[in-house]
């Protein structure tokens, strides 16, 4: 949340939600170095994959997870597609790691999820900004860009789950209901 600095007329202060003020502008700062939910699911498919011997299929990793099933689904897709997992169908279908947990970056994924020519809205061609070219911002923020995914690609799937029996024990519990 973002709290104003300027009282209202009640001598209160005014909270707004960083959502709310990013959608006045061009520039959304709201989402700044957060990724987006099919990340998340695609990097938690590929270290439960990494950390199990099994195939596992979509819906039990999402009721490991309590994610929607439908969104994994589609996230699914997308790491087939990318080649990082590969999928079966019929009994005994489900999924597993196309490739060694170790030869996938964590940067890898991202790229492939994430849509990065939006990071900031002067970032993608034709955006008709009016200092395009005259400020610094552009290129301060595509090499924080960078540097942030070198760093993602030096690590790889494995590494995520350093204790893979713990991992592998706390996934493979029966999921408790979910609170009220």
């Amino acid at each position: 949340m973002f709290t104003s600095i300027m009282p209202d007329p009640f001598n209160k202060q005014v909270t707004y939600s960083l959502s709310c003020i990013a959608s006045k502008s061009n520039i959304w700062y709201a989402h700044f170095m957060q990724l987006s939910l099919h990340t998340d699911y695609a990097l938690r498919v590929l270290m439960t994959l990494a950390a199990t011997d099994q195939h596992l299929s979509v819906d039990e990793i999402a009721q490991r997870f309590r994610i929607s099933r439908n969104h994994l689904a589609k996230v699914v897709q997308g790491l087939q597609a990318a080649g990082l997992v590969e999928t079966f169908r019929g009994r005994g279908g489900g999924m597993r790691l196309a490739r060694p947990a170790e030869t996938i970056t964590v940067g890898e994924v991202v790229r492939r999820f994430e849509n990065l020519d939006a990071f900031v809205s002067c970032f993608a061609a034709g955006s008709g900004c009016v200092i395009n070219g005259m400020c610094g911002l552009k290129p301060l923020l595509s090499e924080a860009m960078e540097d942030f995914l070198a760093r993602l690609d030096q690590r790889r799937i494995g590494e995520l789950v350093p204790d893979v029996r713990a991992f592998r024990e706390r996934l493979l519990r029966e999921p408790q209901p979910s609170p009220a």
